[in-house]
């Protein structure tokens, strides 16, 4: 017998039928005598050279709205499916004019930038590589390409944080980058920025650093909400393995780099003294202010039954409180200890699912979750192809209500519909992580013998508060044991 190689390379063509088939276009599976990491294209490089690739293609997607859609034609833009806020924000946020983000008021309704922080000096940052010369539609194209070049880097830095996050599972990197919800939404808005920052934290986190992963927890908070949420999987888990001192560092850097980014627009001072300012709060005004919108569970009933729901704030607020409160007895009464990687999608999916507004670019956040919870290509592509058929019913249903009296587009009837086969998705990957949670011995990243490689000081570390059954003898979980793992009937070399 001979002991494996702890850190061997899972081969995806091996565990996985879909991969297996998919791999025929480029030669087929991966040969048993192939040499590994011997040529200069490694895995890693690969993921991230098919994430550009594919942030291009939809960049090419976006060429007809590039081309006019975006500046002529009522619906034009929906048609062809290719919507960005960007070109439209540039001159709608003053950034044409040269006001600034948070301090100089905007003239109309918005009278200052709904856009966290992080997010609004991304956008300022893309506005001073844009000459002040030429015709608004040349300046919002230039806009447009200015962000969408960043956001290129955001989109190879997913891709590679994803493959690095669990060291034996590289190839998992190309559910990103190949993703095609992700190359369609990628330009939508600037929500990369936010899914790269968290990506990052969540690699530092793997690797054992919770100080600094929750510096960029930290990052990714002040340039979109939803990071913040990866603290409640980690404050659960490490209660469960006792592991305090890492869980207090970690939300100290969330804590002290969230300050430092926002404390500078925050707090303004004048003669009557300090006091929050109203352009750094329009962010959570807004969010709290405005009413259910597309994409949502909430915008279904409501044009279902004619009711306008202005309770929704409540109502997504109750279910998020039961939906965490409901993890975190998952994870304290689970046969294993949950991977970190599944809790955090389970509980970001839940804040999408209960949301007021289920945006189409808001599937960025899910994809590196996905790809790191459930990496597997059957079950991912099934919920890819729910979100490429609601990012093509939106634009439909946008057509048909912008069209006037000829209705050309999807109607209301086929909008829902739409939205139901998005929520539906969403939530069959849902349960399919929670089934791993239960059954640990069908989850496909401990099928390999690892514990959690997304789990940094919490993998493969005892068990200290349990409930239940997990107290005892776990039934359908896989040992992990200190122990090498030894292949029978080998002849050692």
């Amino acid at each position: 017998m001979t002991s494996l190689r702890q850190d061997e390379p899972v081969r995806p063509t091996r565990r996985d039928e879909v991969a297996a088939a998919g791999s025929e276009l480029i030669g087929g599976p991966i040969g048993r005598r192939a040499l590994l990491g011997a040529h200069w294209l490694s895995p890693v490089r690969v993921v991230a050279l098919v994430a550009i690739g594919m942030f291009a293609l939809g960049m090419v997607q976006k060429l007809p709205c590039y081309n006019g859609g975006w500046f002529f034609g009522a619906t034009s833009q929906y048609v062809h499916a290719c919507y960005s806020d960007i070109p439209h924000l540039y001159s709608g946020r003053g950034f044409a004019d040269g006001l600034i983000p948070y301090f100089d008021k905007l003239p109309g309704d918005m009278q200052y930038l709904e856009y966290p922080v992080l997010t609004g000096l991304f956008m300022e940052v893309a506005s001073w590589m844009t000459p002040h010369g030429g015709t608004i539609q040349d300046r919002e194209q230039i806009y447009w390409l200015a962000n969408a070049g960043m956001l290129m880097v955001c989109a190879a830095v997913i891709a590679v944080c994803v493959a690095r996050t669990h060291r034996r599972r590289p190839w998992d990197g190309l559910l990103v980058a190949l993703a095609p919800a992700f190359a369609l939404t990628a330009t939508i808005n600037w929500d990369l920025l936010a899914v790269a920052l968290t990506a990052a934290g969540m690699l530092l986190w793997s690797r054992s650093r919770p100080l600094a992963a929750g510096v960029l927890i930290g990052l990714a908070t002040a340039a979109k909400l939803y990071p913040v949420l990866l603290l409640g999987p980690l404050l659960v888990l490490c209660w469960r393995a006792g592991a305090w001192r890492a869980y207090g560092r970690a939300v100290l850097g969330t804590v002290v780099s969230w300050l430092v980014v926002n404390l500078p627009v925050m707090i303004a001072h004048d003669a009557s003294g300090f006091h929050l300012r109203e352009g750094w709060a329009k962010f959570y005004t807004f969010s709290q202010e405005r009413p259910i919108d597309f994409g949502s569970v909430w915008l279904l009933i409501s044009q279902r039954t004619g009711n306008p729901l202005e309770n929704a704030n409540l109502y997504a607020s109750l279910l998020m409180v039961v939906g965490c409160g409901a993890l975190a007895l998952l994870t304290l009464y689970a046969p294993r200890r949950p991977r970190f990687a599944q809790l955090a999608f389970l509980v970001v999916a839940l804040f999408v699912l209960t949301n007021k507004v289920y945006s189409p670019q808001y599937v960025l956040w899910l994809i590196p979750l996905a790809a790191l919870a459930r990496p597997r290509w059957r079950d991912f592509l099934i919920w890819q192809a729910c979100e490429v058929m609601y990012f093509l019913g939106i634009w439909m249903y946008l057509a048909y209500t912008g069209s006037g009296d000829k209705h050309q587009g999807l109607p209301p009837e086929g909008y829902q519909l739409a939205i139901a086969l998005h929520l539906l998705g969403t939530l069959y990957l849902c349960a399919v992580v929670v089934r791993d949670i239960l059954l640990p011995e069908r989850d496909v990243v401990r099928k390999d013998g690892d514990d959690d490689p997304s789990g940094g000081v919490l993998d493969r570390s005892p068990d200290v508060f349990v409930l239940g059954r997990a107290s005892q003898e776990p039934r359908h979980a896989l040992h992990f044991e200190a122990a090498p793992r030894v292949r029978w009937g080998v002849v050692q070399d």
